[in-house]
């Protein structure tokens, strides 16, 4: 377990809950007294069917919208005034192998089964990872915060990219219609961020359906063309990929960023593992999706090779003139699904970080009473919005938009590649030389697609290096600043034993009810009760010391969440404990306490809470530009009393400064 204690006093930045106001948190307190549910109603469980068509709709819609995009990108470069079979062979079986490879061998195969208590995604392979090693690890660090940094930047581009490819093909129903493509998608963007605030649950019944029926309808025309040219089938021989880049080493180099865009969203899968589960995911992937995305690839391709003029937007071109106003509706509604996952996604990342100490304290709004996981964090919302906003009016189109899309995605892939490897070895499931012969030839062929896309770092790379370099910095700031003020912490802390016995001793007059002091742990004195007994010489006539943890899980069990120690009549230490994807309530969790044998009033308790304000000393260079970071993030953080759940009328804020 770990227990980080926050630049805001005594209080562990790992620790999060949503914010509530005061009444409620009195009378949910109050309420499990008196014997009602502490917890949010469990949602009912789901048989399998319902969730592999949740998977289709959540996990699937961002790497579902690739067609839009993808081999039009591809096989922009080869597009002249003839194209030769062997280069559209070529860029579908390398498309093909590619989701063989990558999707289907590493993420459904291999990843999938890297679960940490059924949780997945990069921070929670990066726990995995850190468990597996034993001690704490710098370069493990370094690849979660740049997983977790990239992440953020594909969080950013996929919503603008989606949507704005989606409502491009509206101008070719009416060539009048392509000066409003961006107004169109900002007016969609906009809206569709407006509406996290009061949550999604309403709607994302549909998102199922209409991406069930997105992949029936990417099958149904892919099939539609392949039919009509059969020869296309060929492309599954990965010959023809190999002969492509071997015979053109000059255009590889340019068109495997492209063909890798076929992939974007496959860290959904490993992603979303704890909302579904491993069987539903690999049933929705191997029955309809991998399907329909194989078959809709072959059949641009089957259509290019007979109609060489339809290479300018091959996927749009394949359908006739009247259905195309319904494939544009169906297009911009599966767009919207996806651009909202990748959202969703951000929320949860956000919340991992901030409980594993990688970001400062945000405040978490709980947008469901029946689902846990169904959060908005407002501040990540707004630089979403301002980010995707930013896009759609620079770059205008999503094919100017390519350019920087394949750098977050393969470097995100790429750490999570190096993350399992040094999860697998250390935790001895496979040999060294085993675990080579797997991730060598994905990690090559990984390094060959960023290799790819890096070189297109000043056509519009340059925003993902730019964005992820700005994430991976803050987080490195908090991080440092945390650790740095522990660290001078622990220096001048006061044995929580040793306080209590100079307490006893001494004639302190003696407040009736309960003082609650947050502590980083056990055997460290709060802080917040130096200065109360220095400022009040009083203490209250019962005294618990209240940590709360974070456990290097997501979730913790029934069994873990409550650890209660009497130290004698008078003081009790309590330890609440938290998964790092779950948002910690104190009020919920005294009320678990209480069933537990703490025994308290709280109509006559009082919360201290301490906070350290960070001051930046005298000091020149990279270090004091990330102090100033961290103590601009303090400032900013959430609350903690909102932060905390706590009665807001019953809290007590203590406040001092710490040199950094």
């Amino acid at each position: 377990m770990s227990n980080t204690s926050g630049p805001g006093g005594q209080v562990p930045p790992s620790a999060k809950a949503a914010a509530s106001d005061t009444e409620s948190d009195l009378s949910t307190i109050l309420n499990a007294m008196d014997g009602e549910a502490a917890e949010p109603p469990s949602p009912p469980k789901q048989g399998t069917s319902a969730l592999v068509l949740g998977a289709v709709g959540v996990v699937y819609g961002d790497i579902g919208t690739s067609p839009i995009y993808a081999f039009r990108e591809a096989i922009k470069p080869v597009a002249g005034d003839t194209i030769q079979a062997a280069h559209v062979l070529g860029l579908l079986s390398l498309l093909i192998w590619t989701l063989i490879l990558i999707v289907t061998v590493k993420y459904v195969f291999i990843l999938l089964r890297a679960d940490n208590r059924g949780e997945g995604g990069v921070l929670a392979l990066y726990m995995l990872a850190r468990q597996a090693m034993g001690r704490r690890s710098l370069v493990v660090l370094g690849l979660g915060i740049a997983g977790a940094a990239l992440f953020f930047g594909d969080a950013v581009i996929t919503p603008a990219i989606s949507v704005l490819s989606a409502v491009e093909g509206a101008g070719l129903i009416l060539p009048d219609l392509v000066p409003w493509v961006v107004p169109v998608t900002l007016g969609i963007l906009v809206a569709l961020f407006a509406v996290q605030r009061q949550g999604t649950a309403s709607i994302a019944f549909w998102f199922g359906p209409i991406t069930a029926l997105w992949f029936i309808t990417l099958g149904g025309i892919g099939l539609w063309h392949i039919l009509q040219n059969p020869g296309v089938l060929a492309a599954f021989d990965p010959s023809w990929g190999l002969r492509f880049l071997f015979e053109n080493p000059g255009l590889a180099a340019v068109v495997l960023g492209a063909i890798f865009l076929a992939v974007t969203g496959a860290e959904a899968l490993y992603a979303d593992l704890g909302h579904f589960g491993r069987r539903p995911i690999m049933i929705a992937w191997i029955v309809l999706v991998f399907p329909a995305l194989v078959l809709n690839y072959l059949g641009q391709g089957a259509m290019v090779l007979a109609d060489p003029a339809t290479a300018a937007d091959p996927f749009f071109a394949s359908v006739p003139a009247f259905a195309l106003p319904a494939l544009v509706l169906l297009a911009t509604a599966a767009t919207v699904i996806a651009a909202q996952a990748v959202i969703t996604g951000a929320y949860s990342m956000t919340l991992a970080a901030i409980q594993l100490g990688l970001l400062p304290r945000m405040q978490i709004n709980h947008t469901s009473h029946a689902q846990s996981g169904q959060i908005y964090i407002a501040a990540i919302n707004g630089i979403l919005l301002v980010g995707v906003v930013w896009l759609v009016l620079v770059f205008k189109t999503s094919g100017a938009l390519a350019s920087a899309y394949g750098i977050a995605v393969t470097g995100t892939m790429l750490v999570t590649t190096c993350l399992a490897v040094i999860y697998v070895v250390r935790a001895r499931i496979l040999p060294l030389w085993a675990t080579a012969l797997i991730a060598g030839p994905i990690g090559l062929i990984e390094l060959a697609f960023l290799a790819s896309n890096l070189s297109k770092v000043l056509h519009g790379g340059y925003v993902t290096v730019l964005m992820a370099l700005a994430t991976a910095a803050l987080m490195v700031s908090w991080w440092r600043g945390t650790q740095g003020i522990e660290a001078k912490s622990a220096q001048q802390a006061v044995g929580l034993d040793t306080e209590i016995r100079l307490v006893t001793k001494s004639q302190l007059a003696q407040v009736p009810g309960t003082a609650f002091f947050l502590t980083p742990g056990r055997k460290v004195a709060p802080t917040a009760l130096l200065h109360s007994l220095k400022h009040f010489r009083s203490l209250h006539e019962k005294v618990v010391f209240l940590t709360i943890e974070t456990l290097r899980s997501p979730t913790a069990t029934a069994e873990e969440r409550v650890l209660l120690e009497v130290i004698d009549d008078r003081f009790t230490h309590l330890t609440l404990r938290y998964g790092f994807m779950e948002t910690p309530n104190v009020a919920q969790g005294l009320a678990q306490a209480r069933r537990a044998g703490l025994r308290f009033d709280v109509m006559t308790s009082t919360f201290f809470v301490g906070r350290r304000r960070p001051v930046v000393t005298a000091r020149f260079g990279l270090g004091q530009l990330a102090d100033r970071v961290f103590a601009l993030l303090t400032r900013v953080a959430a609350d903690p009393t909102d932060y905390f759940h706590l009665p807001r009328d019953r809290v007590v804020e203590l406040g001092y400064r710490v040199s950094v």
